[in-house]
């Protein structure tokens, strides 16, 4: 049985080969969630290269994101490894993390010497008339 978690990675272009060594960790050493001895839960591909841009618009966009599907990833462990990547530029790289089972992206970015979560743990959408029944 699978766990499947969605990333997305934004960062600066100054920062593309940080981002690439992170993809590099997920798909050779990353561990796997609970009690498992396996390592390694899948890849990050960019998705703004200058060859295949997928995005729709006339432009190119003016940063640099890269995502993937991981399998069982131990998501304490990824939020660490991100926060222990010597970035660049730290105030623009952006971490988006939806496990499975949820509905929304959680967003963390690196402030001062902390990861910070920049969306509610649980959003109440019925309060905020976003719930359509």
């Amino acid at each position: 049985m699978s766990w499947v978690t969605n990333v997305m990675v934004s960062v600066d272009s100054e920062d593309i080969a940080n981002v690439e060594a992170l993809s590099d960790w997920l798909w050779t050493e990353a561990p796997q969630r609970a009690e498992s001895a396996a390592s390694g839960v899948g890849y990050l591909r960019r998705l703004t290269s200058d060859q295949d841009n997928q995005w729709g618009g006339w432009k190119n966009p003016e940063c640099e994101v890269w995502a993937g599907a991981l399998n069982h990833a131990d998501l304490d462990a990824l939020k660490e490894r991100f926060m222990e990547t010597p970035w660049r530029e730290p105030n623009a790289v952006q971490l988006l993390v939806m496990d499975q089972e949820e509905s929304f992206f959680r967003l963390w970015m690196v402030r001062g010497n902390e990861l910070r979560q920049f969306a509610p743990l649980e959003p109440n959408e019925r309060d905020k008339g976003f719930y359509l029944e």
